[in-house]
């Protein structure tokens, strides 16, 4: 008989994906990964002849993948029967169209990649701005994009804002999640963007911020510009206090800091990816949807 699920996950994220396995009341087990001289990955898995779940949050993306594509193949080797991704940071989704001629469309060939290879994929608040669901990326994979807005919101309750500002108009549905749940007020800014890290942003009239406490969210934050260029703006217009909330915390820490300097008070992120800021453990909501997966 098989034996119970497994939770398994390379040393870096040891952190959360031990935390998962225990919310779930599975064994965890690394993922040792050695690397050759010329750079190449082997990968040592834990045999495990039934479910293993793979907690791998691809940050990280160029290194991360190729190691995640040699673990599939040990572990289908060593015996697993079901293979369930947890990648709550989904890289490569950004490019879901092809924006000049001569570009790939990355968002399909990730989709293909992992898809071929597990059986369910779990994310957070995957980058599914153009692209109705996962289904269109994954095809008959079942896979689950899950939200974080509802325990980003009670890290950002401290704070007590009377606005939730997100910071362009992609963001207003889940800025307006947040919000709705704060009991906040929604303040949608306009952004510019004509560069990497070239960004403009107009917060609109400084009225609807002067001597309030504001909570800027942000699914992703990568070079920190925007972030950077909001918190400057709502200083500018008076604000009381500034809070940033933060799914995927992919920016540098030195940001952090340029953040607290420009007037942050806060930063909190999920621990989607493995920062300093982390405040936010996502093994709960990630367990809650893993129950069936442990189910006798």
């Amino acid at each position: 008989m098989p034996g119970p699920p497994v939770v398994q996950a390379f040393d870096d994220q040891a952190g959360p994906a031990g935390r998962l396995a225990q919310a779930l009341g599975v064994p965890f087990r690394p993922v040792v990964l050695h690397r050759f001289p010329d750079g190449e990955w082997l990968p040592t898995v834990v045999r495990a002849p039934g479910t293993v779940i793979a907690h791998v949050s691809l940050d990280r993306p160029n290194e991360t993948l190729m190691a995640l594509l040699l673990a599939c193949d040990a572990w289908r080797r060593a015996g697993a029967r079901r293979l369930v991704l947890v990648a709550p940071y989904l890289c490569y989704m950004r490019q879901d169209r092809v924006f000049q001629p001569g570009q790939s469309l990355s968002r399909d060939v990730i989709g293909t990649l992992l898809g071929e290879r597990f059986d369910r994929i779990l994310t957070v608040d995957a980058h599914l701005h153009r692209t109705r669901s996962l289904a269109d990326v994954f095809g008959p994979i079942p896979a689950q994009d899950l939200s974080a807005a509802e325990p980003l919101a009670a890290a950002l309750a401290e704070g007590r804002p009377s606005i939730v500002l997100g910071p362009d108009q992609e963001s207003r549905p889940w800025a307006g999640r947040i919000a709705q749940t704060l009991g906040a007020g929604l303040l949608v800014a306009t952004k510019t963007r004509t560069g990497d890290r070239a960004v403009s942003v107009d917060i609109g009239s400084p009225d609807r911020v002067r001597g309030r406490s504001v909570a800027v969210v942000d699914d992703i934050c990568s070079s920190g510009v925007t972030l950077l260029q909001t918190v400057s703006r709502l200083r500018e217009a008076g604000a009381a206090r500034i809070d940033i909330g933060v799914v995927h915390a992919l920016f540098d820490p030195v940001i952090a800091q340029k953040l607290r300097d420009a007037g942050a008070c806060r930063i909190v992120s999920t621990t989607s990816v493995v920062h300093p800021t982390n405040t936010v453990d996502l093994s709960g909501l990630l367990a809650n949807a893993l129950k069936d997966e442990i189910a006798p």
